[in-house]
């Protein structure tokens, strides 16, 4: 049996109509060109503190904390003052641990007070209102809160309680860069609204007073702090936009042999959470800091030298002066990330954050420029960032 099979192009040669039930035939739609994603801008900055700033002598001398090693590491820590929330001298007038249950009391009021004031003040210097901000993300380590910062800030605040979150927790000092990273997806995502980030770190609720050691790398270097920043990628057809850098680019590092060198845990002689750092991490984050930025910039024709700023994390002297040595970066280029060390110890996640604020302030940036901005933390943790202005 022949079976002939009658084309549509059959029909239109032999000049026959082309009947309804041909012109219902499925046709493929011509697909989209796709558009790149709009790049976000890094819009205005801001930050916060504790209200009571103390140099090392004086945390020392509250503390009555005489062992010449301890001291020694106080003082040797090219920090000047922090800002902290010291518990209340006893009747002797010598300050004690506080439980646990008092420090995350202090975490939860100090982290609302200080990330809330950065998040206004971010906002004012952009012209916007609390009732702008579409996403939310919020970066918190020293402590634990549910429901989560971005929750409470939201109801303290007055932001639309239609605002969408998202909560970062137990990421340490590298947080902010994923904060970012976060924030930057949901901006390219929803062109023209407003996220924000802010980090608030309530460093003097994360604390253990036993006079060891351990306990005196990690006393002798925090301070309290938070900072907010505004991310927002152009809207379609939009011109001209901000004149801050765009977001172009994230790489990370996780350093598995390191994973217990930094971290959060549960002290069972104190009977509270006490933070470790091994004194060896310095040397294991600067290692590893030339693989993390040379994979930011591959395939970006960048070389290291091209990259005109340097945002740093105040991770603690050791560790900038390592990731100076394995990055070939000059004094001058981390200035802002030993100011920020200086006058306020390391402020966790959000230290990058003071540095940027600076170097904004400085207001050496021209267009076209490239930084980069780089965060450590538990796990071990490098995380980058490529902008540009």
């Amino acid at each position: 049996m022949t079976v002939e099979i009658e084309t549509v192009a059959d029909r239109v040669l032999s000049a026959e109509p082309l009947t309804a039930d041909l012109l219902a035939l499925d046709v493929l739609p011509v697909p989209d060109v796709p558009r790149p994603a709009p790049e976000p801008r890094l819009l205005g900055v801001a930050t916060a503190a504790s209200a009571t700033s103390f140099t090392q002598r004086e945390v020392l001398d509250a503390f009555a904390v005489t062992d010449p090693k301890v001291r020694s590491v106080f003082l040797n820590s090219a920090i000047e003052r922090r800002n902290l929330v010291l518990p209340a001298p006893g009747p002797d007038g010598v300050r004690a641990s506080e439980p646990q249950g008092d420090l995350l009391d202090k975490h939860r009021a100090m982290a609302v007070e200080m990330g809330g004031a950065a998040l206004l003040d971010c906002l004012a210097s952009i012209g916007a209102d609390v009732s702008d901000v579409r996403h939310l993300c919020c970066v918190t380590s020293t402590g634990f809160l549910t429901p989560g910062l971005s929750a409470l800030i939201i109801r303290a605040f007055g932001l639309d309680r239609h605002t969408s979150r998202s909560d970062i927790v137990g990421m340490g000092c590298n947080a902010g860069l994923n904060a970012l990273n976060v924030v930057a997806g949901w901006a390219a995502a929803h062109p023209g609204e407003l996220a924000v980030v802010v980090c608030a770190e309530a460093c003097s609720a994360a604390y253990t007073m036993d006079g060891t050691m351990r306990t005196a790398v990690v006393n002798s270097l925090f301070g309290d702090g938070a900072a907010a920043l505004a991310v927002r990628a152009p809207a379609p057809g939009e011109t001209g936009g901000s004149a801050g850098p765009r977001v172009l680019k994230f790489a990370s590092c996780l350093i598995p042999d390191a994973i217990d060198a930094m971290r959060y845990d549960w002290d069972r002689d104190q009977g509270r959470f006490s933070f470790y750092l091994d004194p060896h991490i310095p040397y294991v984050v600067g290692a590893h800091a030339e693989l993390v930025v040379d994979r930011l910039l591959a395939g970006t024709g960048l070389r290291r030298s091209d990259v005109r700023h340097w945002l740093v994390h105040s991770g603690g002297k050791k560790v900038i002066d390592a990731v100076v040595v394995n990055l070939g970066l000059s004094r001058h280029d981390v200035r802002h990330t030993t100011g920020v060390l200086r006058d306020h110890g390391n402020v966790s996640s959000a230290s990058f954050l003071f540095s940027y604020e600076r170097l904004l302030r400085e207001g050496v940036t021209a267009p076209g420029e490239y930084g980069v901005l780089m965060t450590m933390g538990p796990g071990s943790t490098i995380e980058t960032a490529l902008v540009q202005w």
